[in-house]
């Protein structure tokens, strides 16, 4: 997914199209695909009886039936609750029972197996026909004279005593501000110290903290389009994850200072609140709102999602969303909204939870609402399932039946006046990482049957996308 760019009056530059053993390679990997899901929907009938079929039908309705028990579970107390627990676990226990019964148990797994590597080799057929992708640009500018970096030293488990951040940054020419040191009247202003570096002339700000504090630097930065420097002292690190730094050793985000180039990113803000990550709104933000969820979670998520989700407490919401190429949508009464700053990988189990761009100018929205346990089991159907939106958009406003809305800003809990505008503002943050990083994970495009089929017909290179030549 990286490539260097020429600078700002540059693009991205494309590698050598691919020649035709790679195409042929493709070929027979779609049919490898092909062949394995065609073993995968046959396997049953090569049974001695239809007792395969059967208990192949009878393990999707466990699973169905599991999902439908974990509502229950999240929905009701007391002894419902621990029946229904019961369930979610009896009923693949049941389903795998009737296997072994039946001498079948080889079958669950040769099924699984072979749906694995139709998987497999299908997204190993698809991974060179991708052509809509447009290389994020990397600009060369000179390091920075004056970097101011703020640390939190508590963050992360204390990262930042453990990594030896202050001293290398240190030598590295940044003026380093320790958040607390010294200090014993309550929690510093990040926003503050910001814009006071940079009227002493600081050219670059930077933050070693979780992704909340992260934001409100960046948009400061961006703001004075000054670069930003992330350094992952937190304790999940998704911003830096999106970013293709190196997670494991938060020292080698300060290479950034001696040898790097910028990127252009997006920033989020959900009413004046920035987030470089993500606004979530619903049962979830409800939840984090009580002062007994930071000493017992579990306890406090349980005690609290049955009201939630059935909507007996806690806020009604509604989304309007304003898409990106068609008409806006309205979300009436969801459990749940996710706003991000770029979509979230929905398509492969592999990529959940990163994205794979940060820079396409537009939210993602993710929506639920279950109603009921044949809802719940219906999730079943992945991203068509009923009561899951899952879209982009340039504009969210969440509401609520009362005046403001709880919500979880980047993990920090807040209570944010209604309506919340939740909206993008496409390139506004120049961020400056080391050159050399791990970079993102490589990520197929979604398995399309009909594709494969076609690949996988071809003689030459007619299924292959023309690529795009660069300007």
């Amino acid at each position: 997914m990286k490539d260097e760019g020429a600078g700002p009056g540059g693009g991205p530059r494309t590698g050598s199209g691919l020649d035709e053993r790679a195409h042929a390679r493709q070929r027979w990997a779609a049919r490898a695909s092909l062949t394995f899901a065609g073993l995968a929907v046959i396997a049953p009938l090569g049974t001695a009886s239809s007792a395969g079929v059967v208990l192949v039908l009878v393990g999707g309705l466990s699973l169905a039936v599991c999902l439908a028990a974990l509502w229950w579970t999240l929905t009701r107390r007391g002894w419902l609750r621990a029946a229904a627990g019961v369930l979610a676990v009896a009923a693949p226990a049941a389903a795998i029972a009737l296997f072994a019964v039946a001498r079948l148990l080889w079958l669950p797994v040769l099924l699984l197996a072979l749906w694995g590597l139709a998987v497999w080799t299908g997204k190993v057929a698809l991974s060179g026909t991708r052509s809509h992708v447009v290389r994020v640009v990397e600009y060369d500018t000179p390091p920075p004279a004056q970097p101011y970096l703020i640390m939190n030293p508590w963050s992360g488990g204390g990262k930042v005593e453990r990594f030896g951040l202050k001293a290398k940054a240190e030598e590295l020419g940044a003026h380093v501000h320790l958040l607390g040191a010294g200090r014993a009247d309550g929690p510093e202003d990040v926003v503050a110290l910001a814009r006071a570096a940079l009227a002493e002339g600081a050219d670059l700000l930077g933050v070693a903290g979780g992704d909340g504090t992260q934001a409100r630097v960046a948009a400061v930065a961006a703001e004075h389009d000054v670069p930003f420097l992330v350094i992952c002292a937190g304790t999940r690190n998704h911003f830096a994850m999106d970013l293709g730094l190196d997670r494991g050793d938060p020292s080698a985000c300060l290479d950034a200072l001696r040898d790097g180039v910028e990127l252009r990113v997006d920033l989020g803000f959900a009413g004046e609140h920035p987030f470089v990550n993500n606004a979530s709104f619903g049962a979830y933000a409800a939840v984090v709102q009580s002062p007994a969820y930071r000493d017992d979670k579990v306890r406090t998520t349980l005690d609290l999602l049955p009201e939630l989700l059935t909507h007996e407490s806690g806020p009604r919401l509604t989304a309007r969303v304003a898409g990106t190429g068609g008409p806006d949508i309205v979300i009436d009464t969801p459990q749940a909204v996710l706003v991000s700053n770029n979509p979230y990988r929905m398509d492969d189990v592999a990529g959940l939870g990163y994205r794979e761009r940060m820079d396409l100018g537009v939210l993602g929205v993710l929506g639920v609402k279950v109603e009921s346990a044949a809802h719940a089991a219906g999730l079943l159907r992945g991203r068509n399932a009923e009561g899951l939106t899952a879209v982009t958009a340039r504009q969210v406003v969440v509401d609520g039946d009362k005046g403001d809305v709880e919500a979880g800003v980047d993990g920090e809990a807040l209570v944010l006046p209604a309506p919340v505008d939740c909206r993008i503002r496409p390139g506004a943050l120049r961020v400056r990482v080391p050159r050399t990083r791990p970079g993102v994970p490589a990520v197929t495009p979604p398995l399309e049957w009909r594709r494969l089929r076609k690949l996988a017909a071809t003689v030459g290179r007619t299924a292959l996308p023309k690529r795009r030549q660069s300007r």
